[in-house]
Formats: C-alpha cells, sequence, structure tokens
C-alpha cells in the first residue's frame, strides 16, 4: 500500500510498517531517562555490546562471510547464535550480501555504497529496504549445506526475542532497556558505519578501486573493522589491523582462542601485502 511504503527517486521502497521495530527499539531506548540508574544495567549493556561486536566480527564478518580462519561446526553453531542475536538479519542473509558488496564495492551493483547513494542509504536504507529480504543462497554455497544455519537463518528473530526475554526476566524493564535496547542500537550504528563512514573519511593506504579507508577510532569502536581499506585490499586476513600499532580486538581474541585450538589457521596478511603499504606510506 503506497501510504506505508516510502518510494525513493532509485525505485527502492522502504515499507514502514517493516520499519516498525527497529524504530521501536530506538524509541525504547529514551526509557532510560525514567528508569533509575544502576551500574549493573550499564554493565551488562557494555557487556552485551562487546560480545555480540566479536560475533559479528569474527563470525559474521570474517569466518562466514570471508572464511579467513577455520574453526568446528559446534563453535561456528556458537558464532552463528549469539551474532544472530545482534539483530542484523541471519547469518546466511548476511554472508551473502557481505560477499557482494566486495564483488561490487563502489559501484552501481554495490548495495550500501555511500559515494553512489548516499550516506544514509548505506548506512540504514538498505537494510529497511525491501529489495534485499531475499537470501542470495547462491553466494554462500559453503553455508547454505549446514542445516542449522538454515534453521538460524530462518528463524533469526528468536535469538533477540530470547535475548531481550531473559533480560527482561533477570532485571525488569531496567535491564531490558539498557541490557538489550541501548545495546543494540548502540551494536547496530557502530557496525553500519563501517559500512558508511569507512567509505567516507579516514585514510587510504592502498588505492583499491573503492573508496574504503582506515580509521583507528572506529577500530576501537568496532573491535576492529575500522582498518576497512586495509580489508578491501585483502581480504582473505584474519588480522585486519595489519601493523602492530593497528588494535584489531577481534583479531587478538581469535588469537587467544587459537591457542585453545578453538579456532586454527588464522590467515596473517602476506609479506608483500606488508611492503606494498611500507612503499605507500
Amino acid at each position: 500500500m503506497a501510504f506505508a511504503t516510502i518510494v525513493l527517486k532509485s525505485g527502492d521502497r522502504i515499507p514502514l510498517i517493516r520499519s516498525i521495530p527497529m524504530a521501536a527499539v530506538h524509541v525504547a531506548c529514551i526509557a532510560a531517562f525514567f528508569i533509575s540508574f544502576r551500574w549493573s544495567y550499564l554493565i551488562v549493556c557494555l557487556a552485551l555490546y562487546y560480545v555480540r561486536m566479536f560475533f559479528i566480527t569474527a563470525g559474521y564478518h570474517r569466518y562466514f562471510s570471508h572464511r579467513t580462519f577455520t574453526t568446528s561446526r559446534a563453535f561456528a553453531f556458537v558464532m552463528a547464535l549469539i551474532g544472530t542475536s545482534s539483530v542484523q538479519k541471519g547469518v546466511l542473509w548476511w554472508a551473502a550480501h557481505h560477499r557482494h558488496h566486495h564483488r561490487y564495492s563502489d559501484t552501481a551493483e554495490d548495495l550500501h555504497s555511500p559515494s553512489v547513494r548516499g550516506f544514509l542509504w548505506s548506512h540504514i536504507g538498505w537494510i529497511l529496504s525491501d529489495r534485499y529480504n531475499a537470501t542470495r543462497t547462491e553466494l554462500v554455497p559453503d553455508l547454505v549445506k549446514y542445516p542449522e544455519l538454515r534453521w538460524l537463518n530462518k528463524y533469526h528473530l528468536v535469538p533477540p526475542i530470547a535475548l531481550g526475554t531473559i533480560m527482561f526476566l533477570a532485571g525488569g524493564w531496567g535491564m531490558l532497556v539498557w541490557g538489550f535496547c541501548i545495546s543494540t542500537v548502540i551494536l547496530w550504528h557502530s557496525s553500519f558505519s563501517i559500512n558508511s563512514l569507512m567509505h567516507l573519511f579516514g585514510k587510504r593506504r592502498y588505492a583499491t578501486p573503492d573508496t574504503s579507508r582506515n580509521s583507528a577510532i572506529l577500530a576501537l569502536v568496532s573491535m576492529g573493522e575500522g582498518w576497512h581499506n586495509n580489508h578491501h585490499y585483502h581480504m582473505a586476513s584474519t588480522r585486519q589491523g595489519f601493523f602492530w600499532w593497528e588494535v584489531d580486538i577481534t583479531y587478538y581474541i581469535l588469537k587467544v582462542l587459537s591457542w585453545f585450538r578453538i579456532v586454527w589457521d588464522l590467515r596473517e596478511p602476506p609479506r608483500q601485502v606488508l611492503e606494498q603499504a611500507e612503499a605507500h606510506s
């Protein structure tokens, strides 16, 4: 229905009804001003932010989208499950669209290029659009063969609903608002900023065909994803902060996990990639 849909000049449509849940989570954050503050709320908020950010960066991105390291099927499911609780749709959907983004980065075919479609579209518009609801399973044949991933992808709202329920049962409305809503909103925009801001602001070490950039600030906020130009230049590397001074918390955690053989075969940037970086510095 026309009154329930925003139609953009490009022809893309953003259904208002389907946008209500995301808007509602944002609005719910205002309730924090009417709830007595507790330090436990803030601690849980930050803990859930960083835990879920790790499983987005390590799981959704570096493992499922790029397969930059190896792990067991059991831990892969754990990464998918906790990543899904971040309310960024299903793991197959996420990985497929991300692979498409790398194939067509900053061209007319790119899903979320700010240089082609503008900041707001790249940051959040494409997610709300009904054009990209379908999971491009043909782009993730290595993942779609696992029934547990297909189930999580189909029922991707189950983990976040379960998490929200646990927060409410554990600490009432205050914990629901802080532990789930505020944590999720911060997580959304920190993640989405890699699609938008990291193609507009920052430094370009490598002359990639796209507009990807590096930002130390966003790397800290996103646990290493801010080294975006590095990543676009050599996406096969588990480590996105190529040099010791480029803080990549996700990589450090994966490195520790590798000591216990929870993950293994972490890929480092090859020497020639580092030499090319030094040549451009």
